[in-house]
């Protein structure tokens, strides 16, 4: 066991963990954010998909240890206190979800890939998420929903 300074959704935290933990348990667990979903531990579905330093990452198969020099934003810490984000607002607009267990990877790897290309093209789109699972097969509608927030249209 170590102790962490982990800083997350612009504050910082203090954590005790074995320095192999997976992010994802420390997030879940330790900070109580729960956006962030397990789905196949693997890093292979992309339900617990964060942001470090603005980069899409698979917190199920990162150690904590690796990322306490890193800026690491949840789903929860995307919005601001005033207003949801603009990938956020699209997923919205374009009902890009159904059960929503994918949702928050799905925004946050979307996130990820905007602050990338700002303006992909559907296809683009569609490469970069491929390693995001949708059980429910909204598919079309998250690749209107990410062409709308960056503002390419539907």
């Amino acid at each position: 066991m170590a102790d962490f300074e982990l800083r997350v959704n612009g504050a910082k935290h203090h954590i005790t963990a074995s320095p192999d933990t997976p992010l994802l348990w420390v997030l879940r667990d330790q900070l109580k954010l729960t956006g962030a979903k397990y789905g196949c531990g693997e890093g292979q579905c992309g339900a617990c998909t964060v942001l470090l330093d603005g980069r899409a990452a698979r917190s199920c198969v990162l150690a904590v240890g690796d990322v306490k020099d890193e800026e690491i934003t949840t789903i929860e810490g995307l919005a601001r206190p005033d207003s949801l984000h603009p990938v956020q607002r699209a997923f919205l607009a374009h009902a890009a979800f159904q059960c929503g267990y994918c949702t928050p990877g799905m925004i946050m790897a979307t996130a990820g890939l905007l602050r990338e290309n700002p303006n992909p093209t559907a296809e683009q789109v569609k490469r970069y998420l491929e390693g995001n699972i949708c059980r429910c097969g909204t598919y079309p509608r998250i690749v209107m929903a990410v062409r709308l927030a960056a503002g390419g249209g539907a």
